[in-house]
């Protein structure tokens, strides 16, 4: 899922400013739940949401959500509802007819309609408490959504930082497709028989280590490597920063989740219980494909070709909403439909449809079930749900078990067809036959060698040598590569005999980075017998001298990352994403591909770059590389304090993450997404959990819960959490019902 920098939008008077007068009957429910909730807010501000029943529950946390940050949630939604435009103009535009495309409100309706009673009220509770919020602090002006609605939620059923899969399909497929409306009235049906093209546009870059796999390690520990014998879990989600909060919800009826909630959803995504665990690490398993159709005109009407008969293209007009000088404007879209899903784009002179499994009633029951799981049992029912779509789930519990499943909802389909590229859709041979059940999904559990591992890389490494055998599964369930990540994971859990949870997190903490073994040795060599100028041999000393671990001493780490940065751009980018994920193949494709005299220039030019930037080359990792938090609408400042971090882009190997970049107005690199929450947990007869989430609780500069987690963020020193009622009001700050002053 793509975020955006919050700000607020200059609306005309024609704009409503402020949130909906709420009924009388919902106050009386709002009321009704804000006594049988109670927020305590701890040391750290964290809030501890406490509820007579999950309803309950479900309405304090969105309470504290909004008291922590209302305008993201807003955000959020308007991004799943297809209407960011509203908010940030007609930039966004084929943005939001995309996720219009592929999501139908009308559908999220029909399935709140049949909801379980228990789940809808959640559902409402859910609603209410942001409706709440707004209601009584109108001095928050919401800038489209003046009243949540209870199906919004069904909206959006996967809390992962990339929900909507899309099989490579993006908004300039879409634009170019939908941006002339060629195909919007009978008299531009006649072009098609001379397959006048859409607008042209770029093919998409697929460079995933740039963006979506850059991050998220899960491991679990067995007993057997357990200095106390209970099992263990490391979550450690890769994210933008402050892309999700740390938040505890309790109720009386059997709710006891901790961990990270992404904003505006009601359940914990990546968390624990007193039971068990759950890390959830981006899966890249196959659950979207792209169909190419041939389509014709018939008596000046659509028709597609399937299986030798032609059948009538289905038709919706979609309207987009988007602000311009203040004031609302629509544009119109008649958009098509065919039987394997909305139609994205065309190539090739056919059109391409999707069909995909974003949004479902099913995957956000699931979403709440396993936080509630007491075994094994339990969370396996949860997932017999076949609803997940986009995550790969790293476990373990107080009973000793651990397990990793691949993705979760997996469609059937003919493995001798290649899916990672449009396949003929007139087909019937090529459609989806049902959904894989749950256990002929790829899967590990219990492994012999007691550990298990995900860093968004192939499922066919996560328990070492007794790891699942591609050969056992078609194609299409596990096209995901292997990763630097991945690499150092093996190597380091293969080593371990017996460790506690703060050797769990140094372990999680480990800095190697292991990309580097692979670019630098073959240079290196080359090296020793050429004729090089001083600088540049002064330069490449510092590269051999070196340990290959990210540190804020090194001026090799700083040489290292520039160059390797250059010098991955010499590989063209893949042109699927299955392909992208393939990172070693990329690097050794540098490493082999790429002349020593190239892997030279671009030294040189990294040296010419900080000599101008910084005044000499043999600049320190420390001294560019930094952790700064600004507020609301801030930028970040060369001239403002900040902290030197010793954490790299883990796209390098690393196992923690701190992806950082030059702005604009700044020559030093701040960090802007990597760790976010980070968990070690522990499951004995009593929970033992440690975390550390970026800088801070609160998002305002003013609070001392701003950055007073920033130390142990950089330097992997955790804190240890209450969970039990007695430890969490033994560190109370406040206590309070939602609605009341703090």
């Amino acid at each position: 899922m793509k975020k955006y920098f919050f700000f607020f939008v200059l609306l005309s008077t024609t704009i409503s400013l402020f949130a909906e007068k709420p009924t009388n009957a919902e106050l009386a429910r709002w009321n009704q739940h804000a006594k049988q909730t109670t927020i305590i807010r701890d040391e750290w501000d964290i809030p501890h949401v406490y509820g007579k029943t999950d309803a309950n529950a479900v309405f304090g946390l969105m309470y504290a959500q909004c008291e922590e940050n209302f305008p993201q949630i807003e955000k959020n939604f308007l991004e799943m509802l297809g209407r960011r435009a509203e908010m940030e103009g007609p930039k966004v535009i084929y943005e939001d007819l995309m996720m219009q495309l592929i999501q139908d409100s009308a559908d999220a309706v029909k399935d709140y309609e049949r909801s379980p009673l228990w789940f809808k009220q959640l559902l409402m509770a859910h609603a209410d408490g942001i409706n709440y919020y707004l209601y009584k602090h109108p001095e928050v002006k919401p800038v489209v959504l003046k009243k949540f609605k209870p199906w919004y939620h069904l909206m959006w059923t996967d809390g992962s930082v990339s929900p909507t899969r899309s099989a490579g399909i993006t908004e300039k497929h879409v634009e170019a497709f939908y941006g002339r409306q060629l195909f919007a009235n009978p008299n531009a049906v006649s072009r098609i028989n001379n397959f006048e093209k859409p607008a042209v546009f770029e093919q998409p870059n697929y460079d995933m280590e740039e963006k979506t796999l850059k991050g998220s390690n899960g491991f679990a520990i067995a007993p057997k490597h357990s200095k106390t014998g209970n099992a263990m879990l490391y979550i450690n989600p890769h994210v933008p920063f402050y892309f999700r909060s740390e938040m505890h919800m309790v109720s009386e009826e059997g709710l006891n989740a901790y961990g990270a909630v992404t904003w505006g959803q009601f359940f914990i995504y990546q968390g624990f219980n007193e039971n068990c665990g759950w890390m959830h690490t981006s899966s890249y398993a196959d659950v979207a494909d792209v169909y190419e159709e041939q389509v014709q005109k018939i008596n000046n009407e659509l028709f597609y070709t399937y299986e030798k008969e032609n059948k009538k293209i289905d038709a919706r007009k979609i309207d987009i909403k988007y602000v311009e000088n203040g004031v609302v404007k629509n544009k119109s879209f008649d958009t098509y439909k065919t039987i394997h899903g909305p139609v994205m784009g065309m190539q090739n002179g056919k059109w391409l449809s999707l069909q995909e499994n974003n949004r479902s009633l099913d995957a956000l029951i699931e979403c709440w079930s396993r936080t509630k799981s007491k075994s094994l049992t339990d969370y396996t029912k949860a997932m017999e749900l076949l609803a997940n779509n986009s995550n790969n789930t790293v476990y373990a519990d107080n009973a000793g078990n651990i397990a990793y499943w691949h993705g979760n909802f997996m469609p059937k389909r003919d493995p001798k067809f290649d899916y990672t590229r449009p396949v003929d859709g007139s087909t019937k041979t090529t459609n989806w036959m049902g959904v894989h059940t749950l256990n002929e999904i790829v899967q590990s559990i219990n492994p012999s060698n007691g550990w298990l591992q995900n860093c968004n890389a192939t499922p066919f490494t996560v328990a070492g040598d007794q790891s699942p055998k591609a050969i056992n599964y078609p194609a299409y369930m596990a096209p995901d590569g292997e990763n630097g990540r991945g690499i150092t994971a093996v190597a380091l859990l293969s080593k371990i005999d017996k460790i506690n949870l703060d050797e769990l997190i140094a372990l999680g903490y480990n800095k190697k980075l292991s990309a580097f073994d692979i670019l630098l040795p073959r240079f290196l060599e080359e090296a020793k017998t050429a004729t090089l100028a001083p600088r540049t041999r002064k330069a490449i000393d510092y590269l051999a001298n070196w340990d290959r671990f990210a540190d804020s001493n090194s001026v090799a780490t700083s040489l290292a990352i520039e160059w390797g940065t250059k010098l991955g751009s010499e590989i063209p980018p893949a042109d699927t994403e299955e392909a992208a994920t393939q990172i070693i193949v990329k690097y050794n494709r540098m490493n082999l591909e790429v002349p020593f005299e190239t892997k030279v220039k671009i030294l040189e030019a990294t040296l010419d770059q900080f000599e101008k930037w910084y005044g000499s080359w043999e600049i320190k990792w420390g001294a560019i590389n930094r952790f700064q938090r600004v507020g609301p609408g801030k930028n970040f400042e060369d001239n403002a304090f900040s902290l030197a971090v010793n954490q790299a882009s883990s796209k390098w190997g690393a196992l923690p993450s701190f992806e950082s970049r030059r702005y604009t107005n700044t020559v030093k690199r701040y960090g802007y997404t990597g760790n976010s929450f980070v968990a070690a947990v522990e499951f004995g007869k009593r929970l033992k959990a440690k975390t550390i989430i970026t800088g801070g609780q609160s998002r305002f500069a003013e609070s001392k819960n701003f950055t007073d987690q920033a130390y142990g963020f950089i330097n992997g020193q955790f804190k240890t959490i209450h969970y039990y009622k007695e430890d969490v009001l033994a560190n109370k700050k406040l206590a309070y019902h939602p609605g009341l002053d703090r």
